[in-house]
């Protein structure tokens, strides 16, 4: 079967190249809306993602000179197409284990997906590269299964965290694999308002708790956001910073942060937080102000 795959694959490859002697760029293929792509990888399942479904797919963004500017793992729910030759039309061509780079119109995407300001190092009226592979298709119904099995689970842990951990990444086997650093995630509510960057100014509402469940700090109770400028040292605890990282405004995730990448060894100052205690953040990013402007 894999053999049929490549194989038709390879013809495609050799029809793309045929079709395209003179392409404005080569070795991609024109497709609607003014999109070019590039297939790499040919998947065996042939169900291709549809609006309303959840994907979890690895970006990353380059310049037409392939000069990188993001790369990152992200999940969310896909779209209608905002507009014509819209990212998510992208996302819809390819089924799981599939991947490809496709050339798009910088202006849009940066100011109707993104709904932020064209980067500087790129001109208006200009095209950019995306680079996509698709990790995992849900439907909504499987990922509401999937969210309500583990926030349930999580409330059964016990003090034993470390072993519970490794169980859960070992015994689960949901799409929650940890980052390189450790750290666990779970969309909540996807956002779509702008990425955070170093030097901007973030404002966000957190619950924390134990693995236990037991809560020990939350600015909705407190009804006082907190507001910090990311990037900046000792502002957060560094799974914090992570995960704050990988939010857009308006989001709200859930993460599971092990002692390593909060308190580590000693345990926090007010003695609150024991030493090897991994925590439970839900975090809600209200708001982020570039340049550090509130």
């Amino acid at each position: 079967m894999r053999y049929i795959l490549w194989l038709m694959l390879g013809m495609a490859i050799l029809t793309t190249c045929s079709c395209n002697k003179g392409s404005r760029y080569p070795g991609f293929k024109k497709g609607k809306h003014g999109i070019y792509y590039q297939l790499h990888t040919l998947g065996e399942d042939t169900v291709k993602a549809k609006p309303g479904d959840f994907i979890t797919v690895n970006l990353t963004y380059a310049t037409l000179h392939d000069s990188v500017f993001f790369k990152g793992t992200r999940k969310l729910q896909l779209n209608p197409p905002g507009y014509p030759g819209s990212v998510d039309e992208c996302f819809r061509m390819l089924a799981c284990e599939e991947s490809a780079t496709f050339i798009l119109a910088a202006a849009p995407f940066f100011s109707k997906t993104l709904q932020t300001e064209l980067p500087r190092f790129i001109q208006q009226g200009s095209n950019f590269k995306i680079y996509v592979e698709m990790l995992e298709i849900q439907t909504q119904a499987e990922y509401q299964r999937e969210k309500e099995a583990f926030l349930s689970w999580i409330e059964d842990f016990g003090e034993y965290e470390k072993v519970i951990l490794k169980q859960f990444i070992a015994e689960k086997k949901l799409s929650l694999d940890p980052r390189p650093s450790g750290l666990l995630y779970l969309n909540l509510t996807p956002g779509a308002g702008n990425n955070v960057a170093l030097g901007d100014t973030v404002t966000i509402h957190y619950e924390g708790r134990f693995l236990n469940g037991r809560f020990f700090d939350s600015t909705i109770k407190r009804n006082q956001p907190f507001q910090f400028v990311y990037g900046t040292e000792w502002q957060v605890i560094r799974g914090l910073e992570e995960a704050i990282g990988m939010m857009r405004e308006g989001e709200r995730s859930l993460f599971i942060i092990p002692s390593e990448m909060g308190f580590g060894n000693e345990g926090s100052s007010t003695g609150i937080i024991p030493p090897f205690t991994s925590l439970i953040f839900e975090v809600e990013l209200l708001k982020v102000s570039s340049s550090g402007k509130i």
